[in-house]
């Protein structure tokens, strides 16, 4: 198939744009990803930190890391410390293997990795809901009880799970999987979720899967659409694009910057 040929309106509008047009620039406005200050460390914590440090106290130096929000190493092993700190006292050969690579990072660069600033793609989740309330689709956002109590155009505005259990108490959405948008428009509702797909490969793959899942659930009483923005307009061999283009071509796959005209469109 060529590109363009018979596929679905808003996607072709969307790879369009991105290929054609300053669709990062106007992406920003949705999606504006600017690191967070460094995290607090507070600073008794640090203070006790630095003296377990220097006393060479093992464990109670892991214990202490492991209460901060960031732990300052990398290891497989970290997650299960921290949600049982019991086990730091059975597995001495593990203590000390991660000891050794906290007294190889040394007290300053322990202080830098624990306040490094979160990570970009932890941040993206709650961009698109914060531009939704901006008023920006024209259309009044609402919670859910004046959502319900209203007939004209809306969109709601309630979290994940409280959009997931309208739609399967009004709509016949069977999902467990909560959902990022919700909206009606001229007698018409809306499902969706977005997704900014940063990179191709490993969790944007997931997400992207995720999304497609969401778009393919059948006998929902409304427009089901899939709200993706970042790599998957890239023209290439990639399999995102490679997907939208062949498998989903008919499906109501589109960037955020389409869907204030999809759902005046409706």
């Amino acid at each position: 198939m060529k590109w363009g040929d018979r596929m679905n309106h808003w996607m072709d509008l969307s790879i369009q744009f991105a290929n054609q047009k300053n669709y990062l620039d106007e992406l920003f406005k949705i999606y504006p990803t600017i690191p967070e200050d460094i995290r607090e460390v507070d600073s008794q914590k640090w203070k006790a930190i630095e003296k377990a440090f220097n006393n060479k106290n093992k464990v109670e130096l892991l214990n202490l890391l492991l209460s901060m929000d960031l732990f300052p190493i990398k290891d497989s092993y970290i997650a299960y410390l921290k949600r049982d700190t019991s086990a730091i006292g059975r597995n001495p050969n593990t203590v000390d293997r991660i000891y050794g690579r906290l007294q190889e990072l040394g007290l300053k660069e322990i202080y830098e990795k624990c306040t490094e600033p979160k990570e970009t793609n932890r941040q993206i989740g709650p961009l698109f809901k914060r531009w939704i309330l901006k008023g920006t689709l024209g259309a009044p956002v609402l919670g859910m009880e004046d959502f319900t109590s209203i007939k004209g155009n809306a969109i709601l505005s309630a979290s994940d799970k409280e959009m997931m259990n309208f739609a399967k108490e009004y709509l016949g959405y069977t999902r467990n999987k909560g959902l990022d948008f919700v909206a009606r428009f001229n007698g018409k509702y809306v499902l969706s979720e977005a997704k900014f797909l940063t990179d191709f490969g490993g969790h944007q793959n997931a997400q992207f899967e995720d999304a497609i899942s969401t778009l393919k659930t059948t006998g929902v009483k409304a427009v089901i659409i899939a709200i993706l923005d970042g790599v998957l307009y890239i023209k290439g061999n990639n399999k995102m694009y490679k997907s939208i283009t062949t498998t989903y071509k008919d499906n109501n796959i589109m960037s955020a910057l389409a869907l204030r005209e999809f759902l005046y469109s409706l």
